[in-house]
């Protein structure tokens, strides 16, 4: 099985909306998750990068990704993520 990077963009319109989030989804993060990248300042290289905020998780496989994103802890803590900021995720595999 391949390892595979959960990536978030985030655009954060509510800063103590996304705190509250973080602290939330990270009590969901017990184990099989690392994380490599929070970074609220990205250095566009080409294109339009979305966001104020870009996040990388990295997980063993992907359903271990899927198991965590759609457990019914991490998805009420998305709630508050979808509140406070416009974001993108999704799945890539990694090398």
């Amino acid at each position: 099985m391949s390892k595979v990077l959960v990536i978030f963009t985030e655009d954060i319109k509510d800063a103590e909306g996304m705190a509250a989030y973080s602290k939330a989804a990270i009590a969901t993060m017990t184990k099989g998750v690392k994380v490599l990248a929070v970074d609220s300042s990205p250095r566009n290289l080409e294109g339009e990068w979305h966001g104020t905020q870009t996040v990388v998780l990295e997980f063993e496989s992907e359903e271990a990704a899927r198991a965590w994103y759609d457990s019914p802890e991490y998805q009420e803590a998305a709630k508050l993520r979808h509140a406070a900021a416009d974001s993108n995720a999704a799945i890539i595999t990694a090398f």
